[in-house]
Parts: C-alpha cells; sequence; structure tokens
C-alpha cells in the first residue's frame, strides 16, 4: 500500500481514487449517480446502507460492480420469511472427533448485500443488525471477528408490498444512509437495454483493496471540522425532535418523534467524506446538507396529521434545512 506524506496528499488520493472508481462503475451502471455516491461515501465513513426501491432497478449489480472494483469479498444473502439466524451467521456442528467445530455462515465477507431485508422475521433481522454494530458473532460462547472493512448495503421493498416486516426504528438508525431508487431516465434506460441486450463484457479494473479502504476510513475520522460546522450538524438532528426548546413549527405538528444522537454523529461523518471525495480538506454546512436527507429520512417519524395532509418526511427536511 502507498504511504502518504500529509494528511492533504491522503485527502488528494481519496479524491482522485473517488473519481476512478466512479469512471469503472459507469461502464456497467447507468445513471444513478446519487446512489452510487451515497454508497462509495457510506463505505469510506464505515457505516451501512439501505436501498429502498421497486425491483429491476440494478440493486445487486450495483453491489457485485462496487465489491469487484473495490477488490471486496462478496456474499449475498437473499431473505426469506423461514430463513434462520444461523443461515447468515453460521453453526456449531458436531466433528468426528466429537468436538463443535464453527461453520462460518455468509456474513464472513466484507460486502454483504441483505436482499430483501424486509422478508424476514424480526429475529433473523437480528442478527445480521447485532453483526452490523459489533462487527463481531457470537456463537456457543465464542465471538468471532468480521472481517475488516465490513459493510452491509440491504435492500427492502415499498413496505406496501404483501408478505413484508417492516424493519423497526432502532434497527433503522443502525444504517447510516437510506437510499430511495427512482426509475431510470428515457435516455437512461435505452442505454442500459443496449447495454444488456447485446454481447457486451466489461473488463473492470480494481481501484483499491481492502486495506486501503480501511485507511481512507481513519483519513476520514481525522479530517478536521470547523465548530460552526460541527454545531450546524447537531443543531439540525436537535431540531427534528417534537416536544423540545430547538424543535420548529412543523417539526412539533406532524412528527411523533425525531432523530436520534447517532443521526448526529452520521451527518458529521458523512459531510467529512462528502468534502474529501469533492476534494476539500475540511467540510462546510453545505457537506452537511448534501448528506443531510438520506441520513434523517429513516430517523424521523410522521405522524397522523402529517399523514392527513400528505406532508412527506423529505419536505420536513428540506424546510429544516
Amino acid at each position: 500500500m502507498k504511504t502518504y506524506q500529509t494528511d492533504v496528499e491522503a485527502v488528494d488520493a481519496l479524491h482522485l481514487s473517488y473519481q476512478r472508481i466512479r469512471e469503472e462503475i459507469s461502464q456497467v451502471i447507468i445513471g444513478q449517480d446519487d446512489v452510487v455516491k451515497s454508497v462509495l461515501i457510506s463505505i469510506f465513513s464505515n457505516g451501512h446502507c439501505l436501498l429502498v426501491g421497486v425491483p429491476g432497478l440494478a440493486k445487486t449489480l450495483l453491489v457485485q460492480t462496487v465489491a469487484q472494483v473495490l477488490d471486496l469479498s462478496y456474499n449475498r444473502i437473499q431473505f426469506t420469511p423461514d430463513l434462520m439466524p444461523s443461515d447468515i451467521i453460521g453453526s456449531e456442528i458436531l466433528g468426528e472427533d466429537r468436538t463443535f467445530k464453527f461453520i462460518r455462515g455468509p456474513i464472513f465477507s466484507n460486502i454483504i448485500l441483505a436482499d430483501e431485508i424486509n422478508r424476514t422475521p424480526p429475529k433473523t433481522q437480528a442478527a445480521l443488525l447485532e453483526a452490523m454494530q459489533e462487527k463481531v458473532v457470537t456463537v456457543g460462547g465464542q465471538t468471532h471477528r468480521l472481517p475488516q472493512p465490513f459493510f452491509v448495503l440491504a435492500t427492502q421493498n415499498p413496505i406496501e408490498q404483501e408478505g413484508t416486516y417492516p424493519l423497526p426504528e432502532a434497527q433503522l438508525d443502525r444504517f447510516m444512509f437510506n437510499v430511495f431508487l427512482t426509475y431510470p431516465s428515457f435516455e437512461e434506460e435505452l442505454q442500459v437495454v443496449r447495454n444488456t441486450t447485446a454481447n457486451r463484457n466489461v473488463e473492470l479494473k480494481k481501484i483499491l483493496n481492502a486495506q486501503e479502504i480501511s485507511y481512507f476510513q481513519q483519513l476520514v475520522r481525522n479530517i478536521p471540522i470547523t465548530d460552526n460546522v460541527l454545531e450546524y450538524a447537531v443543531s439540525l438532528a436537535a431540531r427534528t425532535r417534537p416536544g423540545t426548546a430547538s424543535a420548529t413549527d412543523d417539526v412539533n405538528k406532524f412528527l411523533s418523534w425525531g432523530a436520534g444522537p447517532r443521526a448526529s454523529q452520521f451527518l458529521v461523518l458523512g459531510a467529512k467524506c462528502h468534502a474529501a471525495i469533492s476534494g476539500k480538506y475540511s467540510p462546510d454546512k453545505e457537506d452537511v446538507m448534501a448528506v443531510a436527507e438520506p441520513i434523517l429520512r429513516h430517523r424521523i417519524v410522521k405522524n397522523y396529521k402529517a399523514e392527513a395532509e400528505g406532508i412527506s418526511t423529505e419536505m420536513i427536511i428540506s424546510k429544516l434545512l
């Protein structure tokens, strides 16, 4: 791995690496620029990402492509109503020598695609979310460390669909970003169909490896932030909490409860990473604003009044900004 003389040089290298990663990914993923950006920011911030969208929007392909370009090990877990926790983390079996051996589950990988996470019951969801938070799994009293870096990208169908178990708010809070996928534009869809219906093979270059990603994750934390930007990020999260001194009239009127301290932490980390990939050495308020919507969207809960008046979470966030 290349060593850098100063943090400034390292931030420049992260900015350059990000651009090269985007170029490689764009050979396979057409459009979805904001989604790709959010996924990469959450990887470099050592967070996890939840993608919400209807089937067929290349969510799985995006994760496979990111794993390839970053030279990371990758596993896909298809969540179904009968999936058990042991199907994710592994289980102990009795060997021929009459001792128990731990057989590792698919969670032991750098990038996990938790496909349709809301199709499985809460008990199984919880097994994954413990691993996300602690970066370890415990089986039979033994603790097993997960490979680093470790990143979960979960996909979720819109909740209205049949046979889903909505993720509880406390579990949603583990995800740094909640990203909504939209349909491609006509031109983008034309390009997608042209590429996928011809005999076209793309050879992707490996831009970074696990060691370099871990280094850049530490670098993002070391990026300095001024007090006024830090206070702006914390006050933004605080203003989403109804019944508190900071809450706005809209928040008191339309929200049941607001974002916790984890939102403030992710706003600061996300702003630092957004600044670095944009070629800046310290974040400003614009960087906080750039990451605010996908960070706050799943952490604030609307009340019946907001539902009745057709007020969306995004409308409340944009007013706060």
